[in-house]
């Protein structure tokens, strides 16, 4: 018979490790000075994700997508964060971070009977081969992508003032930047040519360069009022 009061101490304690993503900001967003008096933790980058995951699957393409393990995926790909902290592409190789993150998943998914399950689903992740884990990969992405135009629109990155910002010295990103793209056109773009996005993903991607993503919702929250 299961131990109900064993059972219960291990949800509470995966749920506590879990919980601290809530008070931890985006490094990305650090980096890059942005002016907010509250800026997107990762908790609320996983939320995102998910929701937009969603909204990409109504694409006539993903219709035989496995949406549950996609949402798994996105759920449990950032608790290596509890451990590691949000390390940048700018910080670390995509290898060095793999490895860090692998082994600090162990550790966060110790209280759970079903932890070996669920890093395998990481580990699919990671190795971006399947359908869903493509599909995953370029949600987490894109979400990024979108989230810097709504802090564009919002005025609340300075291009001046990135003293320290390693991202900004990037050789690609000062290309971009050169070029007179803004700071969402810069990202968006960057992650065009870096991430090999699927036509659906491209699309979504090139209709938040040409249009203003915050109008846009001023506009559907003005027509349902």
């Amino acid at each position: 018979m299961e131990n109900k009061e064993l059972k219960a101490q291990k949800v509470i304690e995966y749920y506590m490790l879990c919980n601290k993503l809530k008070n931890l900001i985006r490094t990305g967003w650090i980096d890059w000075h942005v002016n907010k008096e509250r800026i997107e933790s990762v908790a609320e980058h996983v939320y995102s994700v998910q929701m937009l995951a969603i909204a990409m699957s109504e694409f006539d393409d993903y219709k035989d997508l496995d949406l549950k393990k996609v949402l798994m995926m996105l759920a449990l790909h950032e608790t290596e964060e509890i451990i590691i902290g949000d390390i940048t592409l700018f910080q670390i190789s995509k290898e060095d971070k793999e490895a860090l993150g692998h082994k600090a998943v162990e550790e966060v998914l110790q209280p759970l009977a079903n932890k070996e399950a669920l890093r395998k689903l990481i580990l699919e992740f990671d190795e971006r081969k399947t359908p869903e884990a493509k599909f995953a990969f370029f949600c987490d992405k894109l979400e990024c992508d979108l989230q810097s135009t709504v802090y564009d629109q919002e005025n609340s990155v300075d291009l001046s003032n990135q003293e320290g910002n390693i991202s900004f010295n990037s050789k690609d990103v000062q290309k971009l930047l050169n070029e007179g793209k803004s700071f969402s056109e810069m990202w968006l773009l960057f992650s065009q040519g870096r991430y090999n996005y699927d036509d659906n993903f491209m699309a979504v991607s090139n209709y938040a360069l040409k249009n203003n993503a915050k109008k846009l919702v001023r506009e559907k929250e003005t027509i349902n009022k």
